[in-house]
């Protein structure tokens, strides 16, 4: 029984001295800075002529095609001719890597696949910037 109360001897002393340290940290350290952002006003900008407003509701009506891409491989004409069922392709991605969204062939974003009503989805995780997408046709 002595053994024991040794050890919540022990114990108890590690928890104070633990108390004592937590203690003269939080003494020792300085409180933070805290300044508030200032932000501007969200303002509508939205001044398009009745015009304008035609021509892209014309566009907005013309149908694109959206794919995802699970990756890539090259293999010669030999390989794909030998191809069958249960044929394993290995593509140019690791398992878990976030999948290409084409538009029209164009990488718009990248997402993760997702179940929904026993349908595939995608979920965006990552959407490429009009300034990144102008750097890749160049």
């Amino acid at each position: 029984m002595s053994e024991e109360g040794d050890g919540l001897d022990a114990w108890g002393e590690a928890m104070a001295e633990q108390a004592e340290a937590e203690a003269a940290e939080t003494v020792t350290e300085k409180p933070a800075r805290v300044e508030t952002a200032k932000l501007d006003e969200l303002k509508e900008t939205n001044s398009m002529s009745e015009e304008q407003e035609t021509k892209l509701d014309t566009i907005l009506d013309i149908p694109v095609t959206i794919s995802m891409e699970v990756g890539r491989t090259n293999i010669s004409i030999r390989n794909l001719l030998q191809l069958n069922q249960g044929s394993v392709v290995e593509l140019d991605r690791v398992a878990g890597e976030p999948l290409d969204v084409l538009v029209n062939g164009t990488l718009i974003a990248h997402g993760e696949v997702v179940v929904i009503n026993d349908k595939f989805g995608i979920r965006l995780t990552d959407v490429i910037s009009q300034v990144e997408r102008i750097k890749k046709l160049k």
